[in-house]
Formats: structure tokens, C-alpha cells, sequence
């Protein structure tokens, strides 16, 4: 039957805290210290959904799904399944090819599928290289945390990273990449600077007000004395209406105000930010002000006129 789980979830346990009661009268400042201490704190893992898991190869519970899975890919082009993941009546399946037997294991690629456990359809969602999971993220209030990962577009080159994001879409009963443009995800880094010019990037998964998640991208462009130097920042978030994917471009007081938040996103999860220790978020050094010395000339208009008091007799 669709939408209904067909393994048991796992349970997890659910940590106690003892309740303090604050006199009234300091509740204010406690409140804007809780406040404060939200916005500083890094930012910490989500955990996926109930109704999702990662299938173990070796659990005989999991056999059929691994049947199933596989099965549904043999049509495709691959080497090896890596991952499966299931939620509901669809999984995400991560596999590898390698290009011939003695190739390196690092130079695989890797496709994403989703694979429906209701009928033997299966469709690509993205391939790459270089695959590295994150966090689980949550991009809107009462939403489902999401998958996250980083990737490259090739590997024995100047690779370009990407970003992007899984969710369970419930009407359609698949898995769906989030941002894709072009085939990929959100650009996030590129190693292939244009010639001639000092390019410098930074980008980070940050937190709003409310603790959702969103990705921002900055690139700066410094032409030296061909013309003046340029901005890129870029936030990808959901709409919070429609909760679909929107790319918004930044500029004026919203983009200096990321610059300051990609800059200051140092304590983020391990492949959550990067670029923050580039020339774009160096504090430039102020040069000394001169010294202002006490004027001892005399002004232009001193004529004497002032006349010494009368001798006492």
C-alpha cells in the first residue's frame, strides 16, 4: 500500500531536562541571552525522519528491498550499489561504475536513483563524482529534515562542487534533488578561475531567525585596472508559501549583510562553509591617522593690541 511504512522505525531516546524557574524579574535578560547564544551556536545535526533508513546489506530483514533494488537497476549501467535508503514506498539508491577493473577506486562515479518499492520504475536524479554526505538539513518549519551532500563534477581536474539536497515528494511517491539547474545542484566552489582575474569565493549552510536552513553563495570578481571589481551572492532557499526551491540574487544592504554572515559561519559542521579564511573576509588594515600636533603660531590677525596692566604705586 502507498504511503504507509513498511518497516518498523527506529526509536530514539528522548533526553530529560530539569525545569529552573527564573524569578520574573530577570526573565528579560535571560530570554536575550538564550537569544543570543541561538545565533552564535554552531549548527547542529539534524536526524532524519522516523519513517526513514539506511538498509544494512547484511540484515536478512533487508534482503527483499536489496532484491528488489537491484532488479529494478539491471537495464542500467553500473558497478556496484553503495547505499540505499528508504522512506515510505520509494528508496534512494546511490550506485558506482567504475570505468574498467583496474581503475581507481577514486576516480568512480557515482548516480542517484529513485527507485519506487511499489512498481520496478526506476529514474536518475544526478551524477558526479567525489560524493559527500552531510548533515541531514531542514529548509522550512514543520517540513521533513533532508538528505544533504556535497559533490564534484569530475575528478582528475580542476573540479567544480556542487550542493544539493533530497526530500520524499508525498503526491508524487518518489525522491527529488533539490536546486537542480543544468542537471546539477547549487555551485558552490569551482576550481577554474577566469584568466586574468583574482576570483575569490566563500559559501555556507546557514540559519535564519527561526532556525531553518539555506545555502549562501559569494563570488568576487577583482579585474585590477581593467574595470571595478564584482559581487555574487546568491541565497537558495524554499518559498515559504509554495515551498518550493527559489534562487534569490543578493545586493545593496542584503548583500553586505550575508557577506558578514559568511564570514563570521566558522563553527559549522565539517563541509558546511568554506572560503571564510580567503581575502574575502580579511579585515583590511586601517592606515594610521597623522598625529594632530598643537598649533604654536600665532594667528595672522595678533596685532599686539592688548596693553599690560598699570604699575601699582
Amino acid at each position: 500500500m502507498r504511503g504507509v511504512s513498511r518497516w518498523p522505525s527506529a526509536t530514539c531516546p528522548v533526553a530529560i531536562w530539569p525545569v529552573v524557574i527564573l524569578p520574573v524579574a530577570i526573565l528579560p535578560v535571560a530570554i536575550f541571552f538564550a537569544f543570543a547564544l541561538i545565533l552564535a551556536a554552531p549548527l547542529h545535526a539534524q536526524q532524519g525522519p522516523d519513517e526513514f533508513r539506511w538498509v544494512d546489506f547484511h540484515a536478512q530483514s533487508d534482503q527483499d528491498t536489496i532484491v528488489w533494488v537491484t532488479r529494478s537497476l539491471q537495464p542500467e549501467k553500473w558497478t556496484a550499489i553503495r547505499e540505499i535508503g528508504v522512506e515510505f514506498d520509494a528508496a534512494l539508491v546511490v550506485t558506482t561504475e567504475r570505468a574498467t577493473p583496474q581503475s581507481p577506486a577514486n576516480a568512480d562515479t557515482f548516480t542517484i536513483w529513485n527507485a519506487s518499492l511499489t512498481t520496478h520504475a526506476i529514474a536518475p536524479l544526478l551524477k558526479g563524482v567525489n560524493l559527500r554526505w552531510l548533515d541531514w538539513m531542514r529548509f522550512q518549519e514543520a517540513t521533513r529534515p533532508e538528505p544533504a551532500m556535497l559533490y564534484d563534477n569530475c575528478g582528475e581536474c580542476s573540479a567544480d562542487t556542487f550542493f544539493t539536497a533530497f526530500h520524499y515528494d508525498i503526491p508524487q511517491h518518489m525522491w527529488t534533488a533539490r536546486w537542480l539547474r543544468g542537471g546539477q545542484g547549487v555551485p558552490v566552489w569551482s576550481g577554474n578561475p577566469p584568466a586574468g582575474v583574482t576570483w575569490n569565493q566563500a559559501y555556507a549552510i546557514l540559519p535564519d531567525l527561526n532556525g531553518q536552513q539555506y545555502v549562501a553563495t559569494w563570488a568576487h570578481f577583482d579585474y585590477g585596472k581593467q574595470k571595478p571589481p564584482e559581487d555574487y551572492l546568491f541565497r537558495y532557499d524554499l518559498d515559504p508559501l509554495t515551498r518550493l526551491e527559489r534562487t534569490e540574487t543578493l545586493s545593496g544592504k542584503d548583500a553586505d549583510a550575508m557577506k558578514q554572515k559568511l564570514c563570521r559561519a566558522s563553527n559549522t559542521a565539517p563541509g558546511m562553509a568554506r572560503g571564510q579564511d580567503s581575502a574575502l573576509c580579511q579585515t583590511p588594515t586601517e592606515k594610521p591617522r597623522p598625529e594632530r600636533r598643537p598649533v604654536t603660531t600665532p594667528p595672522a590677525n595678533n596685532r599686539g593690541q592688548s596693553v599690560p596692566p598699570a604699575a601699582h604705586h
